[in-house]
C-alpha cells in the first residue's frame, strides 16, 4: 500500500504542476477553434509551392489536434485542393505541437524546450512537405476519412457565426470534444510519468552515457509505432529526463511519438501513396534524430541544465491555485467518462434482466 500511495502522490503532484497551464491551453485552443476563419487554412496551402508548405507547417503549430484527429482535417484539406506537400506538412506539425502541449511543456520542462519543440516541429513538417511535393501523385482517392478508431473527434472546418457564437462554439469544443479527445491520454501520460518517476532508479539512462546516438535511436524506435498525443507525451518525457535521459533524446520522443502511429501511417499510404509514406517516415526520423542531436549540443554549449529546472518544479510546493486547477481539470475530464461507464453498466444490467 505504501508504494501505491507514493505513486498516486507523485501523479497528483505532476497534475497540480501541469493543470493551470493545461486549462490555459484549452482556453487558447477554444479561441483558435472559434475564431479561425472558414476554410482559412485551405485557401493558404492550395498551391504546390514552397510557400504553401511553410504556411501549412506554421498554421499547424498552434492547432490542438491529436495525431488521429488531424487525419480527417488533413484529408479534407487535400480534397479542397491543398497541395500534397502542404497537407502532409499540416499532418506533421499539428499533432507534434499545439497551444495545450506548449503550455504543459513550459510547466513540466523548461523555457528552452518550450521554444525548441514547436520550432523543431515546424522544421520537421516543412521538410516532410517539401520532400513529398517532389513526388509524383500516386493516388486519386477522395473518400472521406472518419475517425480511424482512436477516439478522436471528426473535424469540421465550418465555424459558428458572430462573436459570441464563435466564442461559445470554440470553448464548447475545447472543453467538450477536445478535452474528451486528449484528457484521458493526458491522465494516462501523467500516470505513466508517476510510475516511471517512482519505479525507475536514479540515473537509469546512464547506460547510454557513452553512446548518445543509441539513446536517440531508442527513443525514435519507441516513439514511432505508439499512439500518444503531444500533451500526454510531455509528462512522460519529463519523468525520463529525471532518470537521466538527455534533453535531445526526450525531444526525439516528443517529435516522433505524436506525429506517427499505425493509423496515421495507414492513411498516409492510402491518400498520399506508398512512396510518400516512406518519405514521410524517413523525413520525420531523420529530422527527429538531427534536432535531438542539435538540442544536446545546444544545452551543452550554453551550459543549460534542464534536469535542474525539472527538479525545481518537482520540489516546488504547489499553490492553492494549482490544487484547485488540478481538481477542476480532473472533474472536467472524468465527466466525459463516468456517465458513459454508468450508462454502459446500466444497459448491461437491463439486458441481463430481460
Amino acid at each position: 500500500m505504501h508504494h501505491i500511495f507514493e505513486i498516486v502522490l507523485t501523479c497528483w503532484r505532476l497534475l497540480q504542476e501541469a493543470a493551470p497551464y493545461v486549462l490555459f491551453g484549452f482556453v487558447a485552443a477554444g479561441l483558435l477553434r472559434g475564431f479561425l476563419l472558414d476554410n482559412f487554412i485551405a485557401r493558404h496551402i492550395g498551391r504546390n509551392s514552397f510557400g504553401s508548405v511553410l504556411k501549412a507547417s506554421l498554421l499547424g503549430i498552434p492547432l490542438p489536434l491529436c495525431s488521429c484527429g488531424v487525419i480527417p482535417a488533413a484529408v479534407e484539406l487535400r480534397k479542397q485542393g491543398a497541395s500534397k506537400g502542404g497537407s502532409a506538412a499540416f499532418l506533421v506539425s499539428t499533432p507534434e505541437s499545439g497551444v495545450d502541449s506548449i503550455a504543459i511543456t513550459y510547466a513540466l520542462l523548461d523555457p528552452v524546450m518550450t521554444l525548441l519543440r514547436p520550432v523543431a516541429a515546424f522544421l520537421t513538417a516543412t521538410s516532410v512537405g517539401l520532400a513529398i511535393n517532389r513526388l509524383p501523385d500516386e493516388t486519386n482517392e477522395t473518400a472521406v476519412v472518419n475517425d480511424p478508431g482512436c477516439g478522436c473527434p471528426d473535424v469540421e472546418l465550418s465555424r459558428p457565426q458572430g462573436f459570441f457564437g464563435r466564442l461559445g462554439g470554440g470553448l464548447s469544443y475545447a472543453f467538450g470534444e477536445l478535452l474528451k479527445d486528449i484528457g484521458g491520454w493526458l491522465l494516462f501520460g501523467i500516470v505513466i510519468a508517476g510510475l516511471l518517476s517512482y519505479l525507475l532508479p536514479e540515473n537509469f539512462f546512464a547506460i547510454f552515457s557513452g553512446n548518445e546516438f543509441l539513446s536517440l535511436l531508442v527513443m525514435l524506435v519507441v516513439g514511432i509505432p505508439i499512439y500518444i498525443c503531444a500533451s500526454a507525451s510531455t509528462p512522460v518525457a519529463a519523468a525520463l529526463i529525471l532518470k537521466g535521459l538527455s534533453p535531445g533524446a526526450a525531444l526525439v520522443f516528443l517529435l516522433a511519438g505524436p506525429a506517427t502511429n499505425a493509423a496515421t501511417i495507414a492513411i498516409v499510404g492510402r491518400f498520399w501513396g506508398r512512396k510518400a509514406t516512406v518519405v514521410y517516415l524517413a523525413a520525420i526520423a531523420f529530422c527527429s534524430l538531427l534536432f535531438g542531436w542539435a538540442t544536446n549540443r545546444l544545452y551543452a554549449f550554453a551550459g543549460w541544465d534542464i534536469l535542474g529546472s525539472i527538479q525545481l518544479v518537482d520540489e516546488h510546493q504547489p499553490s492553492l491555485l494549482s490544487a484547485l486547477s488540478a481538481v477542476v481539470l480532473l472533474l472536467l475530464i472524468l465527466r466525459h467518462y463516468i456517465p458513459h461507464r454508468l450508462r454502459s453498466a446500466r444497459f448491461r444490467k437491463n439486458k441481463a434482466d430481460t
